[in-house]
């Protein structure tokens, strides 16, 4: 957490509040985990975008005209806890201040990130730079992922690498599983387990984001939004938390096991190992 769908909702949140604005400062803890935050100070936001799980603040300079090119961005990557918030709270590790107020970005377990590079500049970041095609866009072809699919190892940490699609982290990968009737161990897809795959992780996906993301259970580090709000759409999940609970398909209990160092579900009788 959060994966795509609460990043991407997210930056349609907060993208309001920031459009247009000049960031007049940065404030921070000294940490390794924020580079080079104050090249951003002075800057006008020219938009916000998303790629996987990072945010992307496009930073031009004041003057600079509309059909003029970003020449910094800010990149966010919300960690395990990270979120925005209007107000400042215990967990608060930085500030942004614009001249229409300030946005706190609160992370209790501290893995969240910030750092201001050259647009496309990304060689310190390999899963930015490596990550795979958006599951929502056109570039997210089935050809290939099915192709790609064939030679995989174990396919949810395959899924998890964010090289085959990007954005898809623990919750979804369950998801995305469950729904396309796989098992989370299976290696080299066929052609039709696939194809199966590829359609749940777009419905997933889209159903995720319309939904506003998860959040799960109530403590500090649960995802909502800036302005409390929580996502909806923990109430559909289907394997993901849900150990011991019934399969919605055959009624089977939802088994977890440790797979790739993270907790993974699957009914044992609608997904088994080829």
């Amino acid at each position: 957490m959060p994966e795509l769908p609460e990043v991407e909702t997210t930056r349609r949140k907060i993208e309001p509040l920031l459009r247009g604005q000049i960031i007049t400062a940065v404030r921070h803890e000294p940490s390794h985990r924020y580079q080079g935050t104050q090249a951003a100070v002075g800057r006008r936001v020219k938009g916000l975008t998303r790629r996987g799980k990072y945010l992307m603040l496009q930073l031009a300079a004041p003057g600079a005209a509309e059909s003029e090119p970003h020449d910094l961005e800010l990149i966010v990557h919300l960690g395990m806890t990270g979120g925005f918030r209007l107000e400042p709270g215990k967990h608060t590790r930085v500030t942004l201040e614009t001249g229409a107020g300030a946005l706190h970005f609160d992370d209790p377990r501290r893995f969240g990130k910030m750092v201001v590079v050259r647009p496309g500049e990304y060689a310190g970041m390999p899963t930015l730079s490596g990550m795979g095609p958006e599951p929502l866009s056109e570039d997210f072809r089935e050809d290939e992922f099915v192709a790609r699919a064939a030679t995989a190892g174990a396919v949810k940490p395959w899924l998890l690498s964010q090289k085959p699609v990007s954005g898809v982290g623990n919750i979804y990968a369950d998801e995305a599983l469950w729904h396309a009737r796989i098992h989370p161990a299976q290696t080299a897809l066929n052609a039709d387990e696939a194809s199966r795959l590829y359609r749940a992780v777009r419905e997933v996906m889209a159903q995720a984001v319309e939904a506003g993301g998860s959040s799960l259970g109530n403590g500090e580090g649960n995802y909502r939004q800036h302005d409390g709000e929580q996502g909806g759409f923990q109430g559909r999940h289907q394997a993901y938390g849900r150990a011991g609970q019934p399969c919605a398909r055959c009624g089977t209990p939802i088994a977890k096991i440790v797979l790739g160092q993270r907790g993974t579900h699957f009914c044992p009788q609608c997904q088994v190992v080829r």
